[in-house]
């Protein structure tokens, strides 16, 4: 597992059109400080930073490496708690559709594109989402044990979780408030009703609720053309 997360990161950084957002997509996700990683590689925050933000030529494949090498190590010290999440990583008959993004975006860009209406107005939108994953809602209550759930988060939690099949909308709301892993977004896809109880369990875990009326199919799309 280690070297399939391992090739996967460098091969996602290598292949983006922005590499330096890619590295720090994956930086956060391992939850490492520009300053942690620069000083297990010995160079400067500013070199990190700047690698981030595009001021500073594209790493080689040879520095990739050894930043993705570092990811792994620093994780491996304290726990592997993000290498253990990823052990788990796997698709399940509840989940319709799941990606990781390239490259992270912006809660509003994903919102826009599959012209969502958001309930929970009061919730800033300035969450980065990493991917997303498309779940049907009956399948997923009726058959996902504990251990499958955290199947649904993929490669990370910073993502957007999708269902289909809502009628009320509760039960997604209460599932996501019992586990401590926490989305950064939720929609559901042409729920038939949105009680008051999905949107203030929305807001008791500070995680915007929106829905769309676009078909699974068109919404799929949508969601595969994204990051």
């Amino acid at each position: 597992m280690r070297d399939q997360v391992r090739e996967k990161i460098a091969g996602e950084i290598c292949l983006s059109e922005e590499p330096g957002r890619t590295i720090r997509k994956w930086r956060e996700q391992f939850v490492i400080s520009q300053q942690d990683l620069s000083k297990h590689l010995g160079v400067s925050p500013s070199v990190i930073s700047d690698y981030e933000a595009g001021r500073r030529r594209s790493p080689g494949i040879a520095t990739i490496r050894k930043i993705v090498d570092a990811f792994l190590e620093i994780d491996e010290k304290t726990g592997a708690n993000v290498l253990k999440q990823y052990s788990l990583a796997g698709k399940t008959d509840s989940i319709i559709s799941i990606k990781e993004f390239s490259a992270e975006i912006l809660a509003p860009e994903l919102i826009q594109s599959i012209k969502g209406d958001n309930l929970t107005p009061a919730i800033p939108l300035d969450k980065h989402i990493h991917g997303y994953t498309v779940i049907d809602s009956v399948r997923a209550i009726t058959t996902l044990s504990s251990f499958d759930y955290l199947k649904i988060y993929g490669w990370s939690s910073q993502r957007a979780l999708v269902f289909t099949g809502v009628r009320f909308g509760r039960s997604p709301m209460i599932a996501i408030r019992a586990h401590p892993l926490k989305p950064a977004l939720v929609v559901y896809q042409k729920p038939e009703h949105v009680d008051e109880l999905a949107i203030r369990l929305a807001e008791l875990e500070g995680i915007p609720l929106i829905r769309t009326s676009l078909a699974i199919g068109d919404l799929v799309d949508r969601l595969q053309a994204l990051g």
